[in-house]
């Protein structure tokens, strides 16, 4: 068994809305790869621990839930944390975070994008990313993987078939069922679409408040990671 630490690359993003009251999201790509477990994972289940650990791999816990993952220099990660009282309203979170993404995908040249099962973005049914939601008083917490030109390989060598899958993936393989954002829109600058998916999504973010019930003043936060 290997030791995993906290996934803290949003840590900053959180802090700064519990201590204003303000949305913020940010943009960007991991710098190497990582696998990062979910809340509740066990990683005897979920990751191959003996290959992780000999390659290297970091191995991170996310706040959010769901099965582990793989992080690597081909996706682009799209955060917000908005300041939503209470505790519940997750379904409803991530229908409405969904349909901004969904916006600023299109706007950003990826069409026919879609939610599929709870927390995922896809063009037909490939998957083409993924989402976790971490829920505690005062505010909501979302995060999502788009795979620009994801390493396949690398989750075939790291991750196990998951334990639990929404219903489109029909026990599809990891090279089956993820897809690939630059194969799908026909596109190859990975820094030029991370600018411009932050840039509408940004236009689109009162919309995304409002949506949810957010009556606040927003601010963006893009953060540099160095993982």
């Amino acid at each position: 068994m290997i030791d995993d630490r906290p996934f803290e690359w949003d840590d900053a993003l959180v802090k700064a809305t519990m201590r204003d009251g303000r949305t913020r999201f940010s943009v960007y790509r991991p710098t190497k790869t990582v696998v990062v477990l979910g809340r509740g994972s066990d990683p005897a289940v979920e990751i191959d621990q003996e290959t992780v650990h000999e390659d290297g791999v970091p191995l991170l816990r996310r706040r959010g839930g769901g099965c582990s993952v793989v992080l690597d220099p081909g996706n682009v990660i799209v955060s917000v944390v908005l300041p939503l009282p209470g505790f519940g309203g997750i379904k409803r979170a991530f229908g409405g975070i969904s349909n901004w993404l969904i916006t600023a995908l299109d706007r950003s040249g990826v069409e026919k994008v879609h939610q599929a099962g709870i927390s995922d973005l896809a063009i037909g049914d490939r998957k083409i990313g993924g989402a976790c939601i971490y829920r505690t008083r005062g505010i909501l917490y979302y995060s999502t993987t788009l795979l620009f030109q994801p390493d396949i390989g690398l989750a075939e060598r790291y991750l196990k078939h998951p334990p639990r899958e929404p219903a489109y993936r029909d026990g599809r393989g990891h090279r089956a069922f993820m897809g690939s954002i630059a194969e799908s829109a026909n596109l190859s600058d990975i820094e030029s679409f991370a600018t411009s998916v932050e840039q509408f999504s940004n236009q689109s973010l009162m919309d995304l408040e409002s949506s949810l019930g957010v009556r606040r003043t927003s601010t963006k936060q893009t953060t540099e990671v160095l993982a």
